[in-house]
């Protein structure tokens, strides 16, 4: 029996296909509506358009026929009820926490977080008044512990940038929803691909569109996907009128890098497994944190969680900071880049970098040292990756 709506299709056919909207003239690809406001058949139309009574566009930072399409396809993706696209990963994190918060909340995080996220539960939020509780998110115990009646959601990222360190998404959503909080997880790592929070629980699920959904260093973009009612009363509201919109082009660029995004994804994961492996048998590195190593601690989870392993490797050097700069230096084929997801295999040193304004004391804490960088692996030829690395190993002595 053929399929009778966008959602009873397959994972790659709603790649490809899903929020299509094509204009009268029938382009086969979709439109890139490059126009920042939208005009009336009258006077009345606008008055119905601005009441919501008609439907249609009426500002590009309110919405857009591009973004529009971008929006349907990522949430067909994800399972969820609807998206809105924002300009960047930040924004949609931002805009996630801040829609949904007052002064007097409560809001418990992961430790482990990107230096940004971290940021902004940390500094920005008690600005507001709003109270903060960190626990280390594998232990249920601190979840349990943590959670308050003033509690109005919790975040967490799984896989956790860089540590890789992962989070039961069930097991928490279920400690969260038991106190009427809701749960935010940033699932950039892993993608609507590898994993599907929602489907374990989550509320809103936040994305930076710039890693793997544009996956080719182009342009920034971030999306914001959750339940129909909080997207349109909850969310809505507060973006449409703080400005943070998804350009139109940055909108067409992710949407059509959503059509292959499972295709690359899968080569950049079986190219990361290969180079795992080989990073383990180096004496120069102490440890490889990878999901689908034997060693990885928590690998029943990540079976039980994800689908795959993910474009992201990290390793610890045994000289520190000096091992990992040298390291870093000696590479001629992979770049030094603190972006992520990338066709191109990109390279960093956290402790300087993506997790540096968090503190000596707080790496050390979530796992962070100087000697460990972090690896996003991407469409190279994998002899030629690790050509590269072990050379550049060689090179440390």
């Amino acid at each position: 029996m053929a399929p009778t709506s966008e959602r009873d299709w397959r994972a790659r056919t709603r790649a490809v296909r899903g929020g299509l909207d094509r204009s009268p003239h029938g382009e086969t690809s979709e439109a890139l509506y490059l126009n920042s406001g939208f005009v009336y058949d009258s006077a009345e139309q606008a008055e119905a358009r601005f009441l919501g009574e008609d439907e249609g566009f009426i500002y590009s930072r309110y919405g857009n026929p591009t973004v529009a399409m971008f929006e349907r396809r990522l949430a067909l993706l994800d399972g969820a009820e609807a998206c809105f696209a924002t300009s960047s990963g930040m924004s949609a994190v931002f805009a996630a926490l801040m829609c949904q918060l007052q002064a007097g909340d409560h809001v418990v995080a992961s430790r482990a977080l990107f230096g940004s996220c971290h940021f902004i539960i940390s500094q920005l939020l008690p600005r507001y008044g709003v109270e903060i509780s960190f626990v280390d998110g594998p232990d249920l115990a601190q979840w349990q512990a943590a959670l308050r009646p003033q509690t109005a959601c919790v975040f967490f990222e799984t896989p956790a940038n860089p540590t890789l360190e992962l989070i039961d998404i069930e097991a928490v959503a279920d400690l969260a929803h038991a106190a009427d909080a809701q749960v935010v997880v940033d699932n950039v790592f892993s993608t609507p691909v590898l994993q599907r929070p929602i489907e374990f629980g989550a509320d809103i699920v936040v994305y930076s569109g710039t890693k793997h959904m544009d996956g080719q260093g182009r342009c920034l973009g971030g999306a914001v996907l959750g339940p129909e009612q909080f997207i349109d009363e909850v969310l809505q509201p507060f973006l449409r009128h703080t400005g943070p919109a998804l350009s139109p082009f940055n909108a067409w660029v992710l949407l059509k890098g959503l059509e292959t995004m499972e295709l690359r994804l899968a080569e950049q994961c079986r190219n990361a497994r290969t180079i795992a492996g080989m990073l383990a048998e180096r004496s120069e590195v102490q440890r490889v944190v990878y999901p689908e190593l034997p060693s990885f601690p928590q690998q029943e989870l990540a079976t039980r969680q994800m689908t795959a392993g993910g474009s992201i490797i990290s390793f610890d050097l045994a000289g520190g900071k000096a091992a990992a700069f040298k390291l870093l230096n000696g590479l001629s084929c992979i770049d030094i880049s603190n972006n992520l997801g990338d066709a191109k295999s990109l390279i960093t040193h956290p402790a300087t970098t993506t997790h540096r304004a968090i503190g000596p004391e707080e790496r050390v804490r979530v796992g962070i040292g100087d000697g460990l960088v972090r690896l996003s692996v991407g469409l190279e030829d994998p002899a030629d990756l690790m050509d590269d690395l072990g050379a550049a190993l060689d090179g440390i002595g």
